[in-house]
C-alpha cells in the first residue's frame, strides 16, 4: 500500500486521544457533501424543467424541420422530396407553409401567424391531444376554409370556441406597392371560419399566434403556387434522430436546414441552458468556500502532528513523503464529501420525484405541475464528481506545501 496514503487513512479514520481533529475534518466533509449535494439536486431540478418544457412541443413540433437558409419559402421538388418520402426511417413527410398575418374578428385585431398545413399534419403530431371543443380537427370543405385557433389568440380577439362570424385575415400582397389612395386594396383579405374547437400547447409562442388551416388557403392568401416555408417529418419508433438527421443534411445539401424539436425552440432551451450553467458556477463558487473547511482541518492537523512527522523523518522519510501524507488525508476528505453528497443528491431527487416533497407555490395550484419536476443526468453526476475533485485537490495543494514548508521545518 502506499505508504502517505496509509498514514493519511490512519489520521482520518482511526480514534484519537483528542477528537477535535476528528471532528473539524468531519465538519470539512459535511461541507463538501452539502455543497455536492446542492450541485445534484439544482442541476438535476433544471433538467426536470427542460424535460418537461420538451412534453409540450412534442404534441406540436415535428422531430425534424427543414426549412432554407435564404429567404422564407422554397420549392419542395429543390430538397427532394420525393426522395424524403421514400427514406425507411421517416413514417410521416408534410408540407407547411406559415406566414404573419392580421387578423379581426368583429372590432378587435390582432397580429397572429397562418401555418397551412396538409391532410397528414394529424399523423405528424398528436394534435387531437391539445385540442378543446365539441369539434373535429378539420381543415376545409366544399364550402368554407375553417382555422383552428391557439386558446390565448382565441381570448384576445374574444370570439370563443366556437365563433360564428367568419375571421377576417389579412397580409399585404406580394411584389405591390402600397396604394396610399386606397390602402386596403394593398392587401389580400380571405375568410376563416370555426371548426369548433381550439389547440392549447401551454406555450405561449404558439396558443397566443398560431392559427392552423389548410395549405392550400395559406397558398391561395399569400399567392404561392408550390411554394413551402418547412418540410416537417416524423419517423419511425425507436428511429436515431440524430443519424436520421444527419442523412437528410447529406441529402438536401448546405442550401437548406434540419433542425430538431430542441433546435427548433432553441431560444427558450439556450436561456435554460445558460440558467442551468450559471447556477453551476455560483455553486461551484460555495463548494471552493467549503473547501476553506479543509484547509483550516489540514491545517490544525499539521499542527498537531509534528511529534509524528519527527518520527516519520526519523525513520527515513523525507518533506516531499511528509508533504504526501497531508495532500492525502485533504483528497480523502474531498472524495469522501463528494460520495456522500452525490448519494445524497441522489436520494433528495428520488424522493422529490416520488413523493414531490417540495411544491411550487402555494401547492403548485396555479402552475402546470404541482412540485419541481427532477430529472437525473448521468453526464451531471461525472461533471459534479469531477468538479469537486478538481476543486478539491487544487484547493489544499498550495495550502499543504506552504505550510508544510513553513511549520514543519524543522529536522529532527
Amino acid at each position: 500500500m502506499n505508504f502517505p496514503f496509509y498514514i493519511a487513512k490512519r489520521y482520518l479514520f482511526s480514534k484519537k486521544k483528542h477528537n477535535a481533529i476528528n471532528i473539524i475534518s468531519g465538519v470539512s466533509v459535511c461541507g463538501v457533501a452539502l455543497a455536492t449535494m446542492a450541485l445534484v439536486c439544482t442541476l438535476s431540478v433544471f433538467n426536470g424543467f427542460r424535460d418537461m418544457v420538451a412534453t409540450f412541443f412534442t404534441a406540436f413540433d415535428p422531430e425534424l424541420k427543414i426549412t432554407v437558409n435564404e429567404g422564407k419559402v422554397f420549392n419542395p421538388t429543390d430538397a427532394h422530396y420525393k426522395e424524403l418520402k421514400k427514406m425507411a426511417d421517416v413514417k410521416v413527410c408534410t408540407l407547411t407553409l406559415e406566414e404573419n398575418a392580421m387578423v379581426q374578428y368583429k372590432d378587435r385585431q390582432t397580429m397572429a401567424v397562418i401555418k397551412g398545413v396538409q391532410e397528414n399534419f394529424e399523423k405528424l403530431t398528436s394534435i387531437d391531444s391539445i385540442l378543446i371543443g365539441n369539434g373535429l380537427f378539420m381543415l376545409h370543405d366544399t364550402i368554407a376554409d375553417y382555422g383552428i385557433m391557439g386558446v390565448e389568440l382565441v381570448s384576445t380577439l374574444g370570439c370563443g370556441v366556437q365563433f360564428l362570424d367568419p375571421l377576417q385575415v389579412y397580409v399585404p400582397k406580394r411584389d405591390a406597392p402600397v396604394d396610399l389612395v386606397n390602402p386596403s386594396s394593398s392587401f389580400n383579405m380571405e375568410y376563416l371560419y370555426s371548426p369548433g374547437v381550439v389547440f392549447a400547447v401551454k406555450q405561449r409562442k404558439y396558443d397566443s399566434q398560431y392559427i392552423i388551416t389548410s395549405l392550400a388557403f395559406a397558398r391561395h392568401l399569400l399567392n404561392y403556387n408550390n411554394e413551402v416555408s418547412a418540410i416537417e417529418l416524423k419517423l419511425m419508433p425507436n428511429s436515431d434522430v440524430e443519424s436520421v438527421k444527419a442523412k437528410i443534411e447529406k441529402l438536401v445539401g448546405p442550401k437548406y436546414s434540419v433542425k430538431n424539436r430542441y433546435e427548433q425552440q432553441e431560444d427558450v432551451f439556450q436561456i435554460m441552458k445558460i440558467e442551468k450553467f450559471i447556477s453551476y458556477l455560483f455553486l461551484t463558487f460555495i463548494l471552493m468556500i467549503a473547501c476553506f473547511n479543509v484547509i483550516g482541518s489540514l491545517s490544525m492537523l499539521i499542527l498537531d502532528k509534528k511529534d509524528d512527522v519527527a518520527t516519520l523523518r526519523s525513520l527515513g522519510a523525507n518533506d516531499k513523503v511528509i508533504s504526501r501524507i497531508f495532500l492525502f488525508e485533504g483528497r480523502l476528505i474531498s472524495v469522501i464529501g463528494a460520495v456522500f453528497g452525490i448519494l445524497l443528491g441522489l436520494l433528495l431527487c428520488y424522493l422529490q420525484q416520488k413523493y414531490g416533497l417540495i411544491q411550487l407555490g402555494n401547492g403548485g395550484d396555479n402552475f402546470i405541475v404541482k412540485a419541481y419536476p427532477v430529472s437525473v443526468h448521468a453526464m451531471d453526476i461525472v461533471v459534479i464528481f469531477f468538479t469537486v475533485i478538481i476543486v478539491g485537490f487544487l484547493s489544499v495543494w498550495y495550502p499543504v506545501r506552504y505550510l508544510s514548508k513553513k511549520m514543519l521545518k524543522q529536522k529532527v
